[in-house]
């Protein structure tokens, strides 16, 4: 399993979450508490929104933690919403491509979590995307054709019903070819001003998810990143949170957005 955090809120230097925190995002890369594996050396990445429309992207093979590169750009990227991820990868080779996160235009997505027996299903789930969208993969993970199959649905004018209705897609597409395997899933999707941070699962194990207000913004993380965890609180299973800055973090049911969507 990855393990990913993601901010939005007032502008502020990655690396005070990303690097600086006791239990920063790559002090979990090496020691992470609440993941499958306890190491994610697969790759890593970075994205934030700055002063030009798209944004920003760095995403390396190496191990985060021994990466000079990335440290000396969470010193210097000051953002008011970005995104981090390190992997551990469970489908696609340790490259470039199939590091997170995605990008196309505006819209930026990470995820944690996998397909079970993704290959006996990739073929169908590739057939969700959309010829425009198609010519976009570059990569061979489970995670990037979900990014591409979710853009090839619509993003508006509701990006929570559009995942509910993916993750259904999906989920039936597993049951039709007979996978004991679950799907398990936390991910983040933003549009430079919103996030939307999902948490799910079909066997009802969804991967962990984490968030607190903290210092004029929203962190939202796969593991709380000091020791202060009465002041993070769970994503329940089966939710997506949206948060945005200057506002009110919300809640909702992901299965009633299913049957919203149905």
């Amino acid at each position: 399993m990855c393990r990913w955090l993601a901010y939005v809120g007032e502008p502020t230097f990655l690396d005070d979450y990303v690097t600086a925190p006791e239990h920063s995002l790559v002090a979990q890369a090496l020691h992470a508490e609440e993941a499958a594996s306890a190491t994610q050396g697969d790759g890593f990445g970075l994205g934030w929104y700055g002063e030009r429309d798209l944004p920003g992207l760095y995403r390396e093979v190496r191990p985060a933690w021994s990466d000079d590169n990335l440290l000396n750009l969470c010193r210097q990227v000051r953002a008011h919403l970005f995104f981090a991820h390190v992997r551990a990868a469970t489908e696609g080779a340790v490259a470039r491509a199939n590091c997170h996160p995605f990008v196309n235009g505006r819209i930026m997505f990470m995820h944690n979590g996998q397909i079970g027996g993704f290959t006996k299903v990739r073929r169908q789930i590739e057939a969700l995307i959309s010829d425009d969208y198609y010519e976009d993969r570059a990569g061979a993970t489970d995670s990037e054709a979900l990014f591409l199959a979710l853009l090839s649905q619509g993003l508006l004018p509701d990006p929570v019903k559009a995942m509910a209705r993916l993750l259904d897609q999906v989920a039936q597409l597993m049951r039709l070819a007979g996978l004991s395997e679950p799907l398990r899933f936390t991910s983040a999707l933003s549009d430079g001003d919103t996030i939307y941070a999902f948490r799910w699962a079909t066997d009802h194990q969804a991967p962990s998810l984490y968030w607190r207000e903290h210092a004029g913004g929203v962190l939202i993380a796969s593991e709380p990143l000091d020791l202060a965890r009465e002041h993070w609180r769970e994503v329940p299973k089966g939710c997506v949170l949206i948060a945005r800055s200057g506002e009110a973090c919300r809640i909702h049911c992901l299965n009633e957005a299913m049957s919203a969507a149905a």
